[in-house]
Order: C-alpha cells, then structure tokens, then sequence
C-alpha cells in the first residue's frame, strides 16, 4: 500500500485502511485462477515494487459474475495502466466462464464508473446507501478500452 494515497486507499478499500489484517491478506493473495483471478503490474527495473492490482472474485464457486476491483499506484494513475491491466483481466476472466464484473464503489469515483463502461456501452448503475454504487458490466466490447 505505499504506492497509494489516503484518498486512493479510501476509493479501494472504500474507507480509510491504515493496514490490512493477516486475513485480509490472506484473502487478497490466495487466488485459484478460476474463482479468484489477480493480476499486478510491476515496473521492469523493480519487479519486486507492485504499482498495481486489478481482481475478481466470484461470490460462489460457477457464477458468471464475479467481483470487480482494481487499484493502481498514485504516480501512475491516468496513464492508461487501470485499462490495461482491466482489459487483461477481463480476457482470463471470460476464459473461465466469467460474463460480467460487478463493482461496488464510491459514488464519486469517476475512475472505476469508467472503466466498467469500456467493458461495454451498457452499465446497470444501483445507487446503495453511504454513498456507494452498484455497477454491473457485461464483458463484451472489452477491446473499447484505452490501451
């Protein structure tokens, strides 16, 4: 998390996460690569360093429908990274069966709302309580996606 700022820990995590508990931990880096997909981007000169993280995670084993999210470094964000790294997860995604992503976010976070509709023209918007929305995404089109 030393890539990201308060605000992006805040739009990720949708609230402040001074640190992730072993569990959460657990959860973020144990992927089976059918229910649970990730993939990070590292620098070439750093492989160790991630400055990104884009996943999903179906909430039950053969959904078609998994859970959305990504994150993507401070200094490295509206550079193109998130359609990249989302577009390349959408393509593992649909080969294991995986026809739509849903996102919860924050409202106000135009970055995500976006990027949900490169996956196609038609996003099903629900606004929830606290602030949060509710995307859903079929993933054909995902090639509109900047590059």
């Amino acid at each position: 998390m030393a890539e990201l700022s308060r605000e992006s820990i805040r739009r990720r995590f949708l609230a402040a996460k001074p640190s992730l508990s072993a569990a959460e931990l657990r959860y973020l880096t144990e992927i089976d690569g059918v229910d649970h997909l990730a993939l990070v981007a590292v620098p070439e000169d750093d492989p160790d360093r991630i400055v990104a993280v884009a996943r999903c995670v179906r909430p039950e084993p053969r959904s078609t429908t998994a859970e959305f999210a990504i994150v993507v470094g401070d200094a490295l964000q509206g550079k193109g990274l998130g359609g990249t790294i989302a577009r390349e997860l959408a393509d593992a995604a649909r080969a294991v069966g995986i026809r739509r992503f849903s996102a919860t976010t924050l409202a106000d976070n135009d970055a995500v709302q976006r990027l949900m509709h490169g996956f196609t023209g038609r996003v099903e918007q629900r606004l929830q309580a606290g602030g949060l929305r509710e995307l859903v995404a079929e993933l054909d089109g995902c090639e509109r996606l900047a590059a």
